[in-house]
């Protein structure tokens, strides 16, 4: 039973919609966004790491940091560049591209959701990764990346949204990458409680994105929680963060492939004949994207084959032994090209969905890789299932869409 609010978000000015709003950090290399932020001086990115822009701060204390980005957050409030919204709500979101429309529900939910295991998942994080979003939280207020949610499709929810999405949007923003994102708030009382009691009545939702941006919410909280212990009530702002619920009719999950760039001391044939040992294969007379679960496509000396795991080399019972990227893992990338963890071994890389796989193949004619291996994605199920059984994916398992603009609609809870 998800416990979710309304909220007055942080709206970019209509006429500076386009500037203000941009990606994560993480989608530039720093280049690009030291350049964004030079011709730009109402990017969010401002609002992220102010040493794009100021060199003097790079090598200095977090503090002076983070002092720097609450000087920039209050000249965008005291220049309208970011705007509170009139009064809380929730919000209806929609983003479209490729011909392709997801639609759900943007709000706040309370950390002890995630903390009682209401909201469930299906990956590990990295504790130095945690602490620094964290701090930067804290230091800060400024949550503008909601964490993905799934739930299984609610008639009370989706009657709701149908009715919002027929009227006008609030928010209506095309972005350079073609993406639109269109934004309707809900003030009425009785439709907020409508999808308030349609959450209550979930016994649990599910993350699909957005791990390390909720564990750092709730490390965020409870470090205000211990600093707060004697007034603490549960209903301070910090005790909420951002969400995107979408059901998973709604959400799209796309397969993470994975290159490596030799065979160790194996020759073609030799490394060929060692994968024959636990899978079926089969040349193919194009690029392999698999069509269906447990088909696995393999570039390999100018050549497609689609591999078919033998019977017995897995657990079809387990939701994560049965997973193709645990079944490539366990049986061909350890064991015979000796990459044990590929969370840190060098040998490997990985390219998500959207990438064409002629552009996979390019990259091992050119003798950049040696091999490719493209995988049939996961299907939300898939991830529930694992989340219900506690187990954890391997990493890079799935490239999960919508990923979400920052600075759309923020919660400022300093």
């Amino acid at each position: 039973m998800p416990r979710i609010k309304p909220f007055c978000a942080l709206i970019p000015a209509t006429d500076l919609q386009e500037r203000v709003v941009t990606h994560p950090l993480e989608n530039y290399s720093a280049d690009e966004a030291r350049m964004i932020t030079s011709e730009n001086r109402y990017s969010f990115l401002h609002l992220i790491d102010p040493e794009l822009d100021n060199p003097y701060l790079r090598g200095t204390r977090q503090e002076l940091i983070y002092k720097t980005i609450g000087e920039n957050v209050e000249k965008f409030l005291e220049n309208h560049v970011l705007v509170p919204d009139i009064s809380p709500a929730i919000y209806v979101y929609r983003v479209t591209h490729d011909g392709l429309s997801q639609t759900g529900i943007w709000t706040l939910t309370h950390i002890n959701d995630y903390a009682d295991g209401l909201i469930r998942k299906h990956e590990s994080t990295v504790e130095r990764r945690e602490q620094a979003l964290a701090d930067y939280l804290q230091h800060t207020g400024l949550d503008a990346n909601p964490v993905l949610v799934t739930y299984p499709p609610d008639a009370a929810i989706e009657k709701v949204v149908g009715a919002y999405i027929r009227l006008a949007s609030d928010l209506k923003l095309s972005m350079s990458d073609s993406t639109l994102h269109e934004v309707w708030a809900v003030r009425d009382a009785e439709d907020i409680k409508t999808i308030e009691t349609a959450f209550e009545n979930m016994s649990c939702v599910y993350i699909a994105d957005g791990h390390h941006r909720a564990a750092s919410m709730v490390k965020m909280g409870l470090q205000k929680r211990a600093l707060n212990v004697k007034r603490h009530t549960g209903a301070e702002p910090y005790n909420y963060f951002t969400t995107a619920y979408m059901n998973t009719d709604e959400v799209r999950v796309l397969e993470f492939n994975r290159l490596v760039r030799d065979l160790g001391n194996l020759s073609p044939s030799q490394f060929l004949t060692a994968v024959q040992a636990s899978f079926f294969v089969e040349e193919a007379d194009r690029a392999v994207r698999p069509e269906s679960r447990h088909e696995i496509g393999m570039y390999l000396n100018k050549q497609w084959y689609k591999l078919r795991p033998k019977p017995g080399i897995f657990d079809a019972d387990d939701p994560v032994d049965s997973l193709d990227v645990t079944i490539l893992q366990k049986n061909i990338l350890d064991p015979i090209l000796g990459i044990c963890d590929p969370r840190t071994d060098p040998r490997i890389a990985f390219e998500g969905g959207r990438v064409p796989v002629h552009v996979l193949q390019q990259r091992v004619d050119q003798g950049i890789f040696s091999v490719v291996f493209t995988l049939h994605p996961p299907s939300v199920h898939q991830v529930m299932a694992v989340a219900d059984a506690d187990g954890i994916m391997p990493p890079k398992s799935t490239w999960v869409e919508p990923k979400f603009p920052v600075g759309l609609l923020t919660n400022y809870f300093n």
